[in-house]
């Protein structure tokens, strides 16, 4: 599913709600998690996951096409873990 078809599925589901209010709504949520991620913070949704940030240290990489060395930095990445009901409604419990 994209974006466009979670507005668009959340807007029927919500006949009083605009398609535009809609989407407003999505992206708010949407740039919260992301500013709460990019100050470092943890993003809980209970029964679905949390999101948070891990660190990654600098290493050296292979170029995998050369075999050549690559001083890779390091760096910050996003990180998802699944809640307990999420993980339950996948394996079919």
């Amino acid at each position: 599913m994209i974006r466009s078809e979670l507005i668009q599925k959340i807007a029927d589901e919500n006949p009083h709600l605009t398609q535009r209010h809609v989407e407003r709504i999505v992206n708010t949520v949407f740039e919260e998690i992301i500013e709460a991620l990019a100050k470092g913070d943890r993003v809980e949704l209970r029964g679905f996951g949390a999101f948070s940030v891990k660190a990654r240290d600098a290493r050296v990489g292979r170029n995998p096409r050369t075999g050549a060395a690559v001083k890779v930095d390091d760096k910050k990445v996003p990180f998802f873990k699944t809640g307990k009901l999420l993980r339950d409604r996948l394996n079919g419990k």
